[in-house]
């Protein structure tokens, strides 16, 4: 869908192909990264859990409990921020990309180009928050 056609608040500019792009190209390089960080981390859990706890005291089996916990927490954040990503590059080629979830309004091409992943407007945003 051609960038001009999505939606943007009154007394915004339209969008560019070229303003999109650069949003399209941040949000594939965030999911490269975070690909890359749930790799390095699996890595880590892997090789944490390879590791010969013999003669460990409570201390250490509790900071190799935590250190892993801590992996997988990382782990399933990044894989929550690829699919929101990858959700966000779908709606574009939809072309509703800029359209808020809850009420149908345009988002803001402002908040978009600060938050890419935004599916909600400022103000329904703030009301989900305040429940």
């Amino acid at each position: 869908m051609p960038a001009k056609r999505l939606p943007v608040r009154e007394g915004e500019d339209r969008w560019t192909d070229a303003e999109l792009s650069e949003v399209r190209v941040a949000l594939r390089s965030q999911i490269a990264e975070l690909e890359a960080d749930i790799v390095a981390a699996a890595s880590q859990i892997a090789e944490g859990d390879s590791a010969d706890g013999a003669g460990d005291d409570q201390a250490d089996v509790g900071a190799k409990t935590y250190a892993r916990e801590h992996e997988l927490s990382m782990t399933y954040n990044a894989r929550d921020l690829i699919a929101q990503n990858e959700r966000a590059v779908q709606r574009m080629d939809a072309g509703t990309y800029g359209v808020c979830e809850s009420c149908a309004k345009p988002i803001g091409k402002a908040r978009l180009q600060a938050f890419p992943r935004a599916t909600m407007c400022v103000p329904c945003k703030t009301r989900e928050e305040r429940r």
